[in-house]
């Protein structure tokens, strides 16, 4: 069994390696916008495609199926509001992104305030990306990858610590290779080639799961086993004991989405890339559609696990339950495919990061800061170097999150650290004209400042705890905006904002955009409704 695993593993993964170089062999990989940017090329499906699967990483694969696990299908929330946010950035966002022509997030704020906001959000990020972003990817990478190949048996390793560090180190070492490298394309090239076995497997776990449990039924007389085995956990409406409580959705649920979708430089990152403004909203609202199948890969399996290991007696974590499933469901031949599947989410996750924040330092930092006359063979160099340390950094931070709980959650909190008020500048960065570079500064360090405050000084987390984080956030980011606004009122600009076309591509809108996005939408609230059973909420 292990020999037929093995050997479908390494040839799918060999595969995507291969068409990954041969489809890139001849791009520009030295200049900025070649690496950075893949020459502003990309289109639609390259675009989506890199997008699903950069986001489809293993801490949503591994979390929130984990999620699921203890919660039910209320978690389906991570995936379906993410609709809303994909449309917004779609049909507001990326026209004023593209607009300026820029490559980074933190260069438009530059654009719009000045270069003192420019350094601190990119501090920020990076901070962000090396100790929370960058290590939690592999850390749940690791996890899915132990488990669905109990590597840990195949290796003879007696430590489940040492393997978790020997995997870490592997899946950072050749993900450091695919993105400082090759740059921006191969990275979404590789994603999109991924992202095709990925879907799949996913559907397969799905299948196989539901079969598992249907026993000698099959796979139809799985879905009455889960209704037995897994009672109330098909509700689209978190209680108060969840961990995404229904009005959390209006607060910080919703703020967190929109910052990853129209503002986190890793997942946006390929939309600057687009090669005109139409691909790129195309791109994005496809993304969008494949979402609403989320649920169905990315939250169901968790649901099939908790009745699986319920049936069965066993006790698991609901991190592990995932792998757990992988393995016990899957043949042999598709453990291996599946599994070549999940390196390649890692990666992706992983690579991308990496690629934005090789990004966020060169064109932010090395060339604004530390070397002014730099040529562009510099800058990519010096992005590479930079992109190595990181590597190492969250290679070594990685394996200390198995102390955890639930990793999707603490992921999210902590994403809320830096989240919460960058898309709190942007926002009103894009919609006022007088608000000064002052306000954004203020407002960048005193957000950072107070959620980490209510996240880890008492009494302050205690009362967070209360009133749960997510609705923290909610306060705090309307507490950011009128900061701002109040100072553009005491301390305004001398003359308007005004924000120049660059003509970098071809800002003709795609002409169905509205309606697809209005589409979408009302697809949203037709799956809630769908599930929704009020009876639980006091």
């Amino acid at each position: 069994m292990y020999a037929v695993t093995i050997i479908s593993f390494l040839f799918f993964t060999g595969l995507v390696g291969l068409l990954t170089w041969i489809l890139t062999r001849r791009d520009d990989h030295h200049s900025k916008d070649g690496f950075f940017l893949g020459g502003r090329s990309l289109t639609f499906p390259v675009i989506a495609g890199s997008l699903l699967l950069t986001n489809l990483s293993t801490e949503q694969m591994v979390g929130l199926n984990g999620s699921a696990f203890n919660d039910g299908f209320c978690v389906m929330v991570w995936e379906v509001v993410a609709v809303v946010a994909l449309v917004l950035m779609a049909l507001f966002f990326l026209p004023r992104f593209l607009k300026s022509g820029i490559t980074t997030v933190p260069e438009f704020l530059e654009l719009r305030f000045d270069h003192g906001t420019q350094v601190i959000t990119n501090l920020i990020f990076l901070v962000a990306y090396a100790v929370i972003l960058l290590p939690i990817i592999l850390y749940t990478g690791a996890t899915g990858m132990i488990g669905i190949m109990d590597i840990q048996g195949l290796l003879h390793i007696q430590s489940e610590t040492a393997t978790l560090w020997l995997i870490v180190w592997v899946v950072g070492l050749v993900g450091a290779v695919y993105a400082l490298f090759g740059g921006l394309r191969t990275v979404a090239v590789s994603d999109t080639l991924n992202g095709v076995g990925l879907l799949a497997g996913g559907m397969m776990i799905t299948y196989f799961g539901l079969s598992a449990l249907g026993g000698d039924g099959g796979f139809f007389a799985g879905f009455h086993a889960l209704a037995e085995h897994a009672p109330g956990k098909f509700n689209s409406i978190g209680n108060a004991k969840t961990s995404v409580p229904v009005g959390a959705i209006f607060s910080g649920i919703l703020l967190l989405n929109l910052f990853y979708w129209c503002t986190n430089q890793q997942i946006i990152q390929r939309t600057f890339g687009a090669s005109s403004l139409a691909e790129g909203q195309k791109g994005v609202l496809l993304t969008g559609g494949l979402k609403l199948l989320g649920p169905l890969y990315l939250v169901l399996p968790g649901i099939i696990a908790f009745a699986l290991f319920a049936k069965s007696g066993e006790t698991i974590k609901g991190d592990h339950a995932y792998g757990l499933l992988v393995h016990k469901v899957l043949p042999a031949p598709l453990t291996g495919f599946f599994a070549a599947a999940m390196m390649g989410a890692i990666l992706s996750s992983f690579n991308s990061a990496l690629n934005s924040t090789c990004t966020l330092f060169s064109l932010g930092l090395y060339r604004n800061i530390f070397n002014k006359q730099a040529t562009e063979a510099q800058i990519v160099r010096s992005g590479q170097w930079f992109g190595w340390i990181m590597t190492f950094i969250s290679m070594s931070i990685a394996p200390l999150l198995a102390k955890t709980g639930s990793i999707f959650g603490y992921l999210q909190k902590m994403n809320g650290i830096y989240f919460i008020p960058i898309f709190a500048v942007v926002v009103v960065g894009m919609m006022t004209r007088r608000v000064p570079p002052l306000a954004a500064k203020v407002a960048l360090v005193a957000g950072f400042a107070l959620i980490a405050i209510g996240y880890f000084v008492y009494p302050f987390s205690a009362i967070v705890a209360q009133m749960h984080e997510y609705h923290f956030l909610g306060l705090v980011f309307a507490y950011l905006v009128v900061l701002m606004l109040v100072i553009g009122e005491l301390r305004p600009l001398a003359t308007e904002w005004e924000q120049r076309e660059v003509h970098a591509v071809d800002m003709t809108p795609w002409k169905h955009a509205r309606l697809v996005g209005v589409l979408l939408l009302l697809a949203v609230l037709t799956i809630y409704l769908i599930f929704a059973d009020f009876s639980v909420l006091p």
